[in-house]
């Protein structure tokens, strides 16, 4: 059980994308501020597939824990396939948010009156006067 729950640690905060943006799951922060205490030993990929694959032998002498040895097994060929293309876990940090001004998001007042014609119809029906 303390088997499970060293797992449960390293794999609930998420890591950060290399392109994009990551969505934080519930509670991580706190999760994370733990995992980031030990620096490499969480952030390195091959120390995690190590960790998991080692936590799956164990496991795999009782029937009743083959299926998560399995999942063990699993998790650690993921984690060392990720080590090799080189990714280590990063963690999400929060950007203070800029609340635009209401004068900046709106550039152009509208020119017509309230039932306007969507956008691309607006565009092509000048051409077609002119033309």
């Amino acid at each position: 059980s303390v088997a499970g729950v060293l797992v449960c640690l390293l794999e609930y905060p998420r890591s950060k994308r290399k392109k994009g943006s990551t969505m934080e799951r519930c509670g991580q922060k706190y999760m994370t501020a733990v995992v980031k205490v030990f620096g490499p030993l969480t952030r390195n990929y091959y120390i995690r597939a190590v960790l998991h694959a080692a936590l799956a032998v164990p496991a795999g002498f009782l029937l009743s824990t083959i299926l998560g040895t399995v999942c063990l097994g699993i998790a650690s060929g993921i984690y060392l396939l990720a080590a090799v293309r080189g990714e280590e876990w990063r963690p999400i940090e929060q950007k203070p948010r800029e609340r635009p001004h209401v004068g900046d998001t709106i550039k152009q007042p509208p020119s017509t009156p309230p039932p306007r014609p969507p956008a691309d119809a607006r565009k092509k029906q000048p051409a077609e006067v002119g033309g």
